[in-house]
C-alpha cells in the first residue's frame, strides 16, 4: 500500500491515492489540479522515505472537488446573576480534495 504524510494549513494528513478529504480552505475552483510539495513521509510497499523535515523530490497531486463551509460551531458566554449572555457562531471554510497521485523520489 502506497501512502504519504503531507502538511497543509498547519495540519498533517495521511493520504493514499484515491482518498477524498476536507482540509482548510485553499484558493482555486472546482476541477483545478493542485500539488503538495510539503511531503513528510512516503511509504511505497517496503520502501520508506522519511524527510528531515521534508522528502526531497516527493509530490502529491490532487484535484479540488468543491469549496464549502463546515458545520456551525456555537460559542456561548454566560455569567450567572448578572444577565450577561453572548452567543457567537463560526463556520470554517473547507476545501474538499481527491488525491490523484503520489510521486516518490528515486532514492530512499
Amino acid at each position: 500500500m502506497k501512502y504519504a504524510v503531507i502538511q497543509t494549513g498547519s495540519k498533517q494528513y495521511q493520504v493514499s491515492e484515491g482518498d477524498t478529504l476536507e482540509i482548510e480552505k485553499l484558493e482555486g475552483k472546482a476541477k483545478k489540479k493542485i500539488t503538495f510539495n510539503q511531503v513528510l513521509l512516503v511509504v511505497d510497499e517496503k520502501k520508506v522515505s522519511l524527510g528531515q523535515p521534508l522528502v526531497k523530490g516527493a509530490k502529491v497531486t490532487a484535484e479540488i472537488l468543491e469549496q464549502k463551509k463546515g458545520v456551525k460551531i456555537r460559542v456561548a458566554k454566560f455569567k450567572a446573576k448578572s444577565r450577561y449572555r453572548r452567543v457567537k457562531g463560526h463556520r470554517q471554510q473547507l476545501t474538499k480534495i481527491k488525491i490523484n497521485k503520489i510521486t516518490c523520489p528515486k532514492k530512499t
